[in-house]
């Protein structure tokens, strides 16, 4: 009985070494941190982007326009000006080492969950959707997400009125 003893425990000691599986990205996961990562590695010069403080200080920069999800992404790695904690040198330092995004964020989310946890929401197709069926909260958002206003609406019909107006300026039609 004691020689299975001796025998199991190396087993179970190079079992608990061996990295877990459910530590890597799925498709789809981590979308929002993948994407503003992708993005903002582009705006990087080849210079800047060796250097772990010029990286920081740039992220900050790329974070001041971001809205939403991607705002909160910002705050939840410590890029905008209202953020309580951060850990910007632990998405910097790698990026500084040319790793890859999908890693970078896998990093990110053994330091913070929540940094995975965002997700964009789904898109209107505008060209099979029934504006008349959705709520004047939807109405307003679409509005929202174009910085557009509606001043003077008063009811839904106003408010549609206004998204078939800007749809020309906001929605590309696909060829």
């Amino acid at each position: 009985m004691s020689r299975l003893v001796l025998l199991g425990l190396p087993l179970a000691f190079l079992m608990f070494l061996a990295p877990s599986p459910s530590l890597a990205l799925k498709k789809g996961e981590c979308e929002v941190c993948v994407s503003v990562l992708e993005r903002f590695k582009a705006t990087l010069s080849s210079e800047d982007s060796s250097n772990q403080g010029k990286i920081e200080k740039s992220f900050k920069k790329f974070c001041k326009d971001l809205k939403t999800k991607e705002n909160r992404f910002c705050y939840f790695l410590g890029g905008t000006a209202d953020a309580a904690t951060g850990i910007l040198g632990e998405m910097a330092k790698p990026m500084s080492w040319g790793m890859p995004v999908d890693k970078i964020c896998e990093k990110l989310k053994k330091k913070d969950r929540q940094v995975c946890e965002l997700t964009y929401e789904k898109q209107i197709d505008f060209k099979s959707v029934d504006l008349k069926k959705l709520k004047v909260k939807e109405l307003k958002k679409i509005l929202n997400d174009w910085d557009e206003n509606c001043d003077g609406c008063l009811e839904k019909a106003d408010y549609i009125k206004r998204i078939e107006e800007l749809k020309p300026k906001h929605v590309r039609e696909e060829l």
